[in-house]
Formats: C-alpha cells, structure tokens, sequence
C-alpha cells in the first residue's frame, strides 16, 4: 500500500489562515506560525466585541432618552417608571429614536408617563 502524506491537507489549512491575515502588518501575514496566532487572537477580539456593540448601542439609546426626558421635565428612571405604570411598551432603541426623530411624539409619551405615576 502507498504511503498518504499530507502535503495537501497541511498546504491548505496553511492557506487558509494565511487568507484570513491578509492586510496584516509585517511577519503576521506572511509566516504561518504568527499569521494563526493573529487570527485566533483577532477571532477572540471579534467575539468580545460583538457582545460589547450591545452594551454601546444600548448605553447610547438610554443616554437619549435621558437627555429627552429632562427636557420634558423629568428623569430617565421616572419616565421609565411611569411608561410600565401606563402600559407603554416600547424598547429602548425605539424610544430614542422618537426621541430624535419625532420630539412632540416624545412629549405626548412623557406626558402620559407623568399621568401615570
């Protein structure tokens, strides 16, 4: 029986790594070794940083919504508050989005939370 060497296999997992660090700077892109090492610790990167694009966004959204809600004369936790009290259930990114876009609609969601509380 012949012997099977693994030329081919090696060669395009090397490949693929290699792809995968291309625009690297210097030896990461082009040595096997460092390119891995780059990769995974990228990788590790990319999925910290997609659970931490949650936390921005919804500390931005609240941030809004609190900078709208004092000009309207409360706080961001009261008008949370009153919103649940009333029945109003709108997220967080909706409500900043109003909040922007749409300020007398905002006005008008304030104005119930104040009724409710």
């Amino acid at each position: 029986m012949a012997r099977v060497k693994g030329a081919t296999m090696t060669r395009k997992r090397r490949k693929k790594f290699l792809k995968a660090a291309k625009g690297y700077w210097g030896s990461r892109s082009t040595h096997f070794k460092m390119a891995k090492q780059a990769v995974m610790k990228s990788g590790n990167y990319a999925y910290i940083g997609r659970k931490q694009k949650k936390r921005d966004f919804r500390q931005l959204w609240i941030a809004r919504i609190s900078a709208a809600a004092k000009a309207n004369g409360m706080n961001y936790s009261t008008l949370a508050h009153g919103l649940r009290l009333a029945g109003i259930e709108l997220n967080r990114k909706m409500l900043s989005e109003i909040a922007i876009a749409d300020k007398a609609a905002f006005t008008a969601i304030c104005e119930k939370a104040k009724a409710a509380l």
